[in-house]
């Protein structure tokens, strides 16, 4: 596996850049295999990614027929709540695309009903539809979860990626793709996240951050500080880990 660091002058730029990165590798893996399987996260940078490939022409050229797209963790709340990464992810790239995207392809995490559901039930039901689609290959015993091709992850100020955060329970969590997730340090308390183990069957775990707020968190990870620590640090590709930063999150960075 190899780590990389790229470091684009300011937000929007990483914004334009990490589009571009994802389209053309969505183009390349479409040569060699389908379907192609990325799993999408929130905030703003990454909301901004999904809107700039949005209004990127390159788009067109991309087969959405054969892409699947997932969550890399989902905020426990209605259908349609703004909050909603999936909300915010059909805005910005979804609904553009229109028919272009089969919504089968689309991969959303249950949200909360009114009902009896809770975020463990959610989990759940992500397994199953992840091992619905998971490699053939996977050994007896590994988590059954897609080799995805490119998974996005955001950095939080605090180091934490999707709903792993630093010293909470879920850091833990193993021999499963997803779990729910109680009592989180941020708002909502409730949300649902994949576990280190779906994320490390990845082939590729892109983690974008921008913002000055980031840099101590991101100096951290690169610094293999411990995952109770700085969540972060324990994220990685089977083939290879990208670190996507804009100049003030990359401040801490040692050359």
């Amino acid at each position: 596996m190899t780590r990389s660091v790229v470091v684009h002058p300011d937000a929007d730029l990483l914004a334009q850049a990490t589009a571009a990165r994802l389209l053309l590798r969505l183009l390349d893996l479409q040569s060699v295999r389908r379907p192609v399987h990325v799993v999408l996260t929130g905030g703003t940078v990454g909301i901004k990614t999904l809107a700039a490939v949005a209004d990127s022409p390159l788009r067109a050229a991309v087969d959405w027929s054969g892409v699947h797209l997932w969550w890399g963790d989902e905020r426990f709340l209605p259908e349609g709540h703004p909050d909603r990464n999936e909300t915010q992810a059909r805005q910005a790239l979804l609904d553009p695309l229109g028919d272009a995207l089969p919504q089968e392809n689309v991969h959303p995490m249950a949200c909360a009903d009114g009902t009896t559901l809770t975020p463990d039930d959610s989990a759940v039901r992500y397994c199953d539809e992840l091992a619905t689609f998971a490699d053939p290959g996977t050994p007896p015993g590994a988590v059954a979860v897609p080799a995805f091709d490119v998974l996005l992850l955001g950095v939080g100020p605090d180091g934490h990626v999707a709903s792993l955060f630093p010293g909470h329970e879920g850091l833990e969590a193993g021999g499963t793709g997803a779990v729910g997730v109680y009592r989180c340090p941020k708002p909502p308390p409730e949300r649902v996240t994949l576990t280190y183990d779906a994320i490390h069957a990845a082939r590729e775990v892109w983690l974008v951050a921008a913002g000055a707020e980031k840099a101590a968190a991101v100096g951290s990870a690169l610094a293999g500080d411990p995952v109770e620590k700085t969540p972060a640090a324990g994220a990685a590709g089977t083939e290879r880990t990208l670190w996507l930063l804009d100049a003030a999150a990359a401040g801490v960075v040692e050359a």
